[in-house]
């Protein structure tokens, strides 16, 4: 009896968090609003986002990895604080809706005409080259090319492009000031043995002065669904230790992580296992684990578990990927899945991955799904 009375508080414990779906969405709303300003490399974006998760750390009550929350780093990054103007044929388009400026551009000034090289290509020898596209996808670049690369939203246009007048102004910074957010839940018996949670929070920041991505699902929700989890593992600290890692810099080519593991806070054979969220604001499809076919008996476990319960609809499996911040664990041995969900809004690194159209399907589920594989885990 006394067995079953502890599995059935065990529950209530972990539905009623799984249920605080409302501190979910506040800390979504927070880190997607203008004030974070995607998260990104200009107006202060990064730091504002590093600065509230350890704020938010303190108040859960996790106490810091290393000496303090922050672990810091630079890199290089080109970024585009403030003019974007494109006009296309004497029409002016609107950034991020109608076009992008490629990553590793940079700035220009100048009026001139278009010649086309194929149907989708178009150029301005040597400075300006055109792309026609079915979708706008942005990203963060590390160096600065030698020509100017705008996309253009086929949509937005109702003839070729002839004539163009840019004024794109960009400002390469070589060494950017970002940080990891590192804390820890200690384990009540063996607090050497560590389990880790881990999610990027950085975005893609903002492109000129007036438009930025706010990357709801990559990554917010990520973010969100550890800080509810750290919430839970701080109110019932568990035998091993568990740890919980915001990395920033992943979009600009998981330099955190990698900064991370080449510096780890903690011995990195003590992690006895890992699980990083990036993309889990969804899930009606289901969801994917990368590393799946790396660590089989891990993922058997993790099936057992939703079998059982029928918490997620469908679980694939992906093997090796350097897709996410699990990479660099992996290649030094630390046992590590990515978790990925499905369905839901098709928003990836556009301006449309908004709060207000992501669902979090399958967050309370997913949720509880991580709590039971951790306690199998320590078993």
């Amino acid at each position: 009896m006394k067995k079953l009375g502890f599995f059935l508080l065990l529950f209530c414990v972990i539905n009623s968090f799984a249920q605080d779906s409302t501190y979910t969405r506040g800390i979504i709303n927070t880190l997607t609003s203008k004030a974070f300003w995607g998260r990104g490399y200009t107006k202060d974006g990064m730091k504002k986002a590093g600065d509230y998760i350890a704020v938010a750390y303190q108040k859960i009550g996790l106490v810091p990895m290393g000496t303090a929350y922050k672990q810091t780093f630079s890199f290089p990054v080109n970024t585009f604080p403030g003019k974007m103007m494109v006009t296309i044929n004497g029409e002016k388009l609107i950034p991020g809706k109608d076009f992008i400026v490629n990553n590793e551009s940079p700035g220009i000034k100048q009026i001139a005409q278009l010649t086309p090289v194929d149907s989708l290509h178009f150029q301005v020898k040597p400075s300006i080259q055109v792309l026609l596209k079915d979708k706008l996808t942005w990203s963060v670049a590390t160096e600065v090319g030698d020509i100017t690369t705008i996309q253009l939203n086929k949509k937005s246009l109702n003839t070729l492009p002839k004539k163009i007048s840019v004024d794109i102004e960009n400002k390469f910074i070589p060494d950017f000031q970002a940080a990891n957010i590192c804390g820890l839940v200690k384990g009540t018996q063996y607090a050497d043995s560590l389990l880790i949670i881990t999610a990027h929070y950085d975005h893609l920041g903002g492109m000129g002065a007036t438009t930025y991505f706010p990357g709801a699902n990559d990554n917010a929700a990520g973010v969100a669904t550890l800080l509810s989890l750290a919430k839970y593992y701080a109110a019932n600290p568990q035998p091993y230790s568990i740890g919980f890692i915001c990395f920033a810099a992943e979009e600009a080519g998981l330099i955190g992580s990698g900064y991370f593991v080449e510096n780890p806070l903690v011995p990195l054979g003590n992690i006895k296992f890992l699980i990083n969220l990036d993309l889990v604001g969804t899930g009606e499809s289901g969801m994917t684990v990368v590393n799946a076919s790396v660590y089989p008996k891990a993922f058997a476990q993790l099936n057992a578990i939703n079998n059982e319960h029928h918490y997620i609809p469908k679980i694939n499996q992906r093997g090796k990927a350097a897709n996410s911040d699990h990479y660099f664990f992996t290649e030094k041995g630390v046992p590590a899945f990515f978790i990925y969900t499905q369905g839901g809004p098709s928003a990836y690194h556009d301006i449309f991955d908004k709060p207000e159209t992501l669902p979090l399907t399958k967050y309370k589920d997913l949720f509880k799904l991580i709590v039971g594989f951790n306690q199998k885990l320590m078993k």
